[in-house]
């Protein structure tokens, strides 16, 4: 099997980089994450910086843009930030321009923008809710990706990674049009894994749970309870966003080679734990309570 690379074949053991080069797991490949001015975007911006990428940020809010990329550049990684709103195909088309006339393509793409809001319960939705939803957390997944697998193609080679939520993979009470989304963008990447692995593109995803973000604050009003992690999550602690980034960093290096088409609860245990429970007392669903 030395030195075929036919299919079948390419990825036999002569291709496995040596050990002593592990430590930059990304070194010189294009990565664009969307999102990426703070948050778990911001985490995977890091973290993907440290091991070599070429960082490409796409972010909405120009001040966490300035953010990202002064913490980045300032710590002596690579990173471009572009300010554009991903659920705009316009601005997706002038991402996808800047990136490629730079580099001429991308070895990682990163869909990690979403969002939980509107949080509206079924019988109070509307079309425009739904609208907002499937703007923010699928439509965009779609865009972006689509504007970004043509030079993957090309090269025969990319990774791509969806961060979306572990409200995808259980049920979710609170918001079923979220879940539903979420749980759309988790099977568009198994799907989509299918569909482009004779391409050399892996696709994989994250589900999200319990990390604390700007976006979703898990810590403040539980400071005198922090005792109950052990009971709201098997691993006894809340996540953060370095978690995440980490789990994302596997995917999208050559470490996860052989991996495409999963989904990996990156959770803390919530989804393996059971995850919602209705509490009579509140009266809601809730993934942590002081008294149910």
């Amino acid at each position: 099997m030395t030195g075929d690379d036919s299919v079948g074949l390419s990825g036999s053991p002569d291709g496995v980089p040596r050990i002593d080069d592990w430590n930059r797991l990304l070194d010189g490949r294009v990565v664009v994450v969307t999102g990426g001015g703070d948050g778990i975007g911001a985490g995977i911006a890091r973290l993907f910086a440290q091991h070599g990428a070429l960082v490409e940020v796409a972010e909405v809010d120009a001040e966490r843009a300035d953010y990202i990329y002064d913490d980045v550049s300032s710590a002596g990684g690579s990173i471009r930030c572009h300010v554009v709103d991903v659920t705009n195909d316009d601005d997706v088309a002038k991402l996808a321009e800047a990136v490629l006339s730079e580099h001429g393509r991308v070895d990682v793409l990163v869909n990690n923008v979403g969002d939980y809001r509107p949080l509206v319960p079924f019988h109070h939705s509307t079309p425009e809710s739904w609208q907002q939803q499937y703007d923010m957390n699928l439509r965009h997944v779609f865009a972006v990706t689509r504007a970004f697998v043509p030079s993957m193609i090309d090269a025969h080679r990319g990774s791509i990674v969806t961060v979306h939520s572990v409200e995808g993979m259980r049920g979710y009470p609170k918001d079923p049009v979220y879940g539903a989304m979420k749980a759309a963008a988790a099977h568009f990447t198994t799907c989509l894994a299918v569909d482009l692995g004779r391409h050399g593109i892996r696709v994989n995803g994250i589900g999200t749970d319990l990390s604390q973000t700007p976006q979703v604050d898990y810590l403040t009003g539980y400071e005198d309870v922090g005792e109950l992690w052990a009971s709201w999550a098997p691993v006894g602690r809340v996540g953060w966003p370095e978690d995440q980034a980490r789990v994302a960093l596997f995917l999208a290096s050559d470490q996860s080679a052989f991996v495409t088409g999963h989904n990996i609860p990156v959770d803390g245990g919530t989804k393996a734990g059971g995850g919602w429970l209705f509490s009579p007392r509140e009266g809601r669903f809730v993934n942590r309570s002081r008294n149910l």
